[in-house]
């Protein structure tokens, strides 16, 4: 008995998995040349993943990209996968130093979304739990992943927020934790708490994800800090390497 067709469905996996292929944003144009897909079907699809969240327009651009319902899948599946567990010995040993919390989290659009949280004893309950998105900007992990995108991707990013003021007045932050390879924030997330944060990078050198720790900023001083950023720095490389067989 031949199996039901669908082709609209079917058509839009396919877009999906283009674009999930592909790590910038690309035109509609180019998305119906790649899978040979009519113009009028290949709108009316488009309209509809941007409707409902997995895709994202960039009009400026005209180009599409993952939305943010996409990256919600994503982030379910990645919770259960070896860079959860890869980063969680490492996490709890960074947070350690700090008596504070480590976290592992991914850049979603012009969102911070958090994969795992890790507590030292005694540390205070954080609203960066897993599954919780706060603005890329505000926090340490979003500041450093933005910081490693070409700088075209990250205002592209932030055009869809409505945050591209923001972006261009953290310019020269941004550029500033990119040198030095850590960011911070102080008291914009949590009253008392700051955190820094490292990228963990993929073979392209791009952010795959970040680590960071949190911690109460009157109990840690400039020394302990930069040992937990060390720490940080060196587990991002060992989780970067064996991840995505990154070297250097």
């Amino acid at each position: 008995m031949p199996k039901p067709q669908v082709p609209a469905a079917r058509q839009t996996l396919q877009i999906l998995s283009l674009l999930s292929s592909i790590d910038v944003p690309i035109s509609a144009a180019r998305i119906r040349s790649e899978l040979d897909l009519p113009r009028s079907t290949t709108y009316h699809l488009l309209n509809e993943l941007v409707s409902s969240g997995f895709v994202v327009h960039l009009p400026e651009h005209r180009t599409y990209g993952l939305g943010l319902a996409a990256y919600s899948m994503a982030s379910a599946y990645t919770t259960q996968q070896p860079l959860v567990r890869l980063a969680t010995s490492r996490l709890k040993q960074a947070a350690a130093v700090v008596g504070g919390s480590g976290h592992l989290s991914r850049l979603a659009g012009s969102e911070t979304v958090y994969l795992q949280e890790v507590r030292s004893s005694g540390a205070p309950s954080l609203i960066t739990e897993v599954g919780v998105r706060l603005p890329a900007l505000r926090t340490a992990s979003g500041r450093i992943m933005v910081a490693h995108l070409p700088p075209s991707e990250a205002q592209a990013a932030f055009a869809t927020a409505g945050e591209t003021a923001r972006l261009d007045a953290f310019q020269s932050e941004l550029l500033r934790s990119r040198e030095q390879g850590w960011a911070q924030e102080v008291e914009e997330v949590s009253p008392g708490q700051a955190s820094v944060a490292v990228a963990v990078l993929d073979h392209l050198n791009r952010p795959a994800a970040a680590l960071a720790v949190t911690y109460t900023q009157q109990d840690v001083d400039s020394a302990t800090r930069a040992q937990a950023v060390k720490n940080l720095q060196v587990a991002a490389h060992a989780v970067g390497e064996k991840m995505y067989r990154r070297k250097g």
